[in-house]
């Protein structure tokens, strides 16, 4: 029997400006992988990993990110592209069977709205944002947690002043100063990043098909393997191309995966390397139904 059960989980999509998401890289190289629209936007996802471990190997429930969400109100919720209106990471997670109860620990690789608005209530005039996962313990890079306190004056539209009251008021925060989260134990390793954004932490999930690292903003979509392509909301691109030079290299000795949570297409890819020793990402899958781990 399988230790995990991996699900991937649809968020709420966005539609941002393919400039943006493609950094440096001229138009008519990024339009072979993303068609855009009238407004020069391109479809993207917010996807999570759900994990369900075997009793044996702890029996809980852990989703890696929550995707954007709804608490924008609606003006907002049009300026950032949000597309549906109801909070589609809800209605797939019950589609899956799982309620909000039912979701022990949740891990975020950081703190940026598209990530961790699905944690949040949808906006209401009339009522204050709540969290919707009443008994999950929350896990978090140290370092990310003090740039969601004390952001740059680039990237502090990127994080909801509310959220971090809210989840550390749960008693319920781990904020994890090392390799090893004590909530998840040593068998998730954990990989850092700075180059999207200070403290980006990455779970390696363990699997008998070779390891699956949630990619996050390091590699948010197939296109982004390839080395010199980053995105406009990286902070420190040259570093960023660095570090993801560093997890291919290493995943691809591994026979490893990555687990995209923006590609509008594919949940799961292995890398590979070309005759000129390029990344790519392999043959994928567009989504996880229980797949074991």
């Amino acid at each position: 029997m399988s230790a995990r059960r991996l699900w991937s989980i649809p968020g709420n999509r966005q539609r941002l400006d393919g400039g943006a998401m493609f950094g440096n890289a001229p138009k008519a190289l990024w339009t072979r992988w993303a068609a855009p629209d009238a407004d020069n936007r391109i479809d993207l996802a917010c996807r999570a990993l759900l994990i369900e471990e075997s009793p044996e190997a702890g029996g809980r429930r852990i989703l890696l990110e929550a995707g954007i969400g709804v608490f924008f109100p609606p003006k907002l919720r049009d300026r950032f592209g949000v597309v549906e209106d109801e909070h589609v990471l809800l209605d797939n997670l019950a589609a899956a069977g799982i309620a909000p109860d039912d979701i022990d620990v949740i891990v975020l690789s950081h703190l940026h709205f598209d990530h961790v608005g699905g944690l949040l209530t949808p906006w209401s005039a009339d009522e204050p944002l709540r969290l919707v996962f009443p008994h999950a313990r929350y896990v978090v890079g140290a370092a990310a947690w003090q740039r969601a306190l004390h952001p740059h004056a680039r990237d502090k539209a990127s994080f909801i002043p509310e959220l971090q009251p809210l989840l550390e008021g749960t008693g319920r925060l781990e904020r994890v100063e090392g390799d090893v989260s004590k909530t998840l134990g040593p068998a998730y390793r954990l990989h850092f990043s700075d180059g999207h954004t200070p403290g980006l932490m990455l779970v390696e999930v363990p699997s008998a098909d070779g390891p699956i690292v949630f990619a996050g903003d390091l590699v948010p979509g197939r296109p982004w393997v390839h080395l010199p392509i980053t995105m406009g909301y990286d902070r420190y691109p040259e570093r960023l191309i660095d570090e993801k030079q560093a997890l291919l290299s290493d995943l691809h000795a591994r026979g490893g995966r990555l687990f995209f949570t923006h590609d509008p297409d594919i949940a799961l890819a292995p890398i590979e390397r070309d005759a000129r020793g390029r990344f790519r990402a392999g043959e994928g899958k567009a989504e996880l139904r229980g797949a074991p781990a």
